[in-house]
């Protein structure tokens, strides 16, 4: 039987390797339980007829060959997102049978050259696909092994006529998944499309993202201006009021490793809580917490761990890792699930000296 204990903090193979492989492809999330990964994190939105694909977005222009591709010329578009003018393809806009063409290219190319390289050699994928790679590599490695499934731009879809929840439980119960279970955890930075994924009865963690500015968009759609920011989720109080509503939240590291935010220039007092802060009283009030992405590159570490000049140069990523850990977050997403890996070893290690055990 699998291992169905959890590590702490949990591993999650951030769109699979995509460190190493571009995003969302085969080779990526292979890679990731090859290199330990406790769980893989995919983004899904949705085609034309109403099939779940792996994108980070569902403007493929970055991430796929689509714009060298003349038979999907007259398919560029312009459109609003969430309230954002975007112009580009759409998974919207095609069928499967057509994104199945395309081929899938590294969307951080000019940082990331090593999986730049593999570029144009692997097509796009559907959700459907990933539940057989993640049975697969379960069985493989003896062990529980689990998906963390962003659900991108629900309300937007939903307005279009394809409901996200809806196709993702028809997908569950086609993959042998039923109506999920422990190995599942379900993530949007709109609470609505968890809501009705909780309606569904769909079982496994419900997770709320919680973006650094901003406020939902789905809130957005009905409020305007009067939604609640996502700042007021992260307080003592916003925390209490998702308690029984959803299982935990996921930060941004800036959360983790940042200060807290001065008053806001309306004159509104909102201090969101940061660091060790932020998680204690998250846990204090039943929920994990998760945080997004953990990178090597000095790009996107904070500027007290860069080293050098170069944008695409490791720093001091163990001493950033190891700062996040000691939050006490539950899981990390990460496109190097090995350095994840040797971060979370390492914290586990020290924390036994620490004890002073073996």
């Amino acid at each position: 039987m699998p291992d169905e204990r959890q590590p702490n903090p949990l591993v999650i193979g951030h769109r699979g390797a995509s460190g190493y492989r571009p995003e969302h492809t085969r080779s990526a999330y292979e890679l990731a339980f090859a290199l330990g990964a406790d769980a893989v994190e995919p983004d899904l939105v949705a085609t034309r007829d109403g099939v779940l694909v792996l994108r980070h977005e569902n403007e493929i222009s970055g991430t796929t060959d689509v714009a060298a591709r003349p038979e999907f010329a007259g398919r560029r578009t312009t459109r609003s997102i969430d309230g954002t003018p975007l112009t580009g393809w759409f998974t919207e806009d095609f069928t499967w049978a057509e994104l199945a063409t395309l081929r899938a290219r590294e969307r951080l190319g000019a940082l990331r050259h090593t999986s730049a390289s593999f570029d144009d050699r692997y097509p796009v994928i559907r959700l459907r696909d990933l539940f057989e790679i993640i049975d697969r590599a379960a069985d493989e490695r003896g062990r529980l092994l689990r998906m963390v499934a962003e659900f991108k731009h629900a309300s937007h879809f939903a307005s279009i006529g394809l409901p996200l929840d809806e196709l993702f439980a028809a997908e569950l119960d086609a993959a042998g998944w039923g109506i999920g279970d422990e190995r599942l955890v379900m993530e949007a930075f709109e609470p609505t499309v968890l809501d009705e994924l909780g309606a569904r009865g769909i079982r496994g963690s419900r997770v709320l993202l919680v973006e650094g500015s901003g406020a939902p968009a789905d809130l957005a759609r009905i409020d305007g201006s009067a939604a609640p920011a996502y700042d007021s989720f992260v307080t003592d109080g916003g925390l209490r009021s998702l308690a029984g509503r959803f299982d935990g939240v996921s930060v941004g590291v800036p959360r983790l490793l940042g200060r807290p935010s001065a008053p806001r220039s309306d004159g509104r007092v909102l201090r969101p809580l940061v660091g060790a802060d932020l998680v204690a009283a998250a846990h204090g009030a039943g929920l994990e917490v998760f945080t997004w992405t953990l990178r090597p590159e000095n790009r996107f570490l904070p500027s007290p761990y860069r080293r050098g000049k170069g944008k695409a140069t490791w720093g001091d990523w163990h001493g950033a890792f190891s700062a996040v850990l000691a939050t006490g977050v539950d899981g990390i997403f990460v496109d190097h699930p090995d350095l994840g890996l040797e971060a979370r070893a390492l914290a586990g290690a020290a924390a036994r000296t620490d004890r002073g055990e073996p």
